[in-house]
């Protein structure tokens, strides 16, 4: 059985030092990727649904939104319906870095997909799809 896990790891923690060394903005690193683009696509979302999304724990996207707000990157209003939940919506300075974080992320994905061809490509997108729903759902069952 192939190692699938640490090449996935390998790749992911390459990417993140590629993030860190081609986007500089104040107050982000290359683990608030994936915040940025889900609160930007989203606004609205609480902060259950970005710990279901991101699948990390609770208190790992508490801290980082606490990071991200603190830097003016997003603001959070207590949910009208749930007091005790908290929606989180990007501010323009947020949308403002946007597109530079779509543009480094692209050109990675370009980087390390070149010389694929589009079968490859489609056929290794459907067994990630695959990959990722069954992790989600084992723990969702947790």
């Amino acid at each position: 059985m192939p190692k699938i896990m640490k090449k996935l790891n390998s790749i992911s923690r390459c990417q993140a030092t590629y993030r860190n060394a081609k986007f500089i903005a104040d107050g982000i690193c290359a683990n608030h990727h994936a915040f940025i683009l889900i609160i930007s696509k989203n606004p609205g979302y609480s902060q259950e649904d970005i710990t279901r999304e991101i699948c990390l724990n609770k208190s790992t996207v508490a801290r980082t939104l606490n990071h991200l707000e603190s830097y003016g990157y997003i603001t959070r209003t207590a949910n009208p319906e749930d007091k005790r939940q908290f929606l989180v919506y990007p501010t323009e300075k947020m949308l403002d870095i946007l597109p530079g974080v779509k543009a480094v992320s692209d050109e990675w994905n370009n980087y390390i997909t070149k010389g694929l061809s589009e079968t490859e490509l489609e056929i290794f997108h459907s067994v990630l799809n695959r990959m990722e729903e069954k992790a989600k759902q084992i723990i969702r069952e947790l």
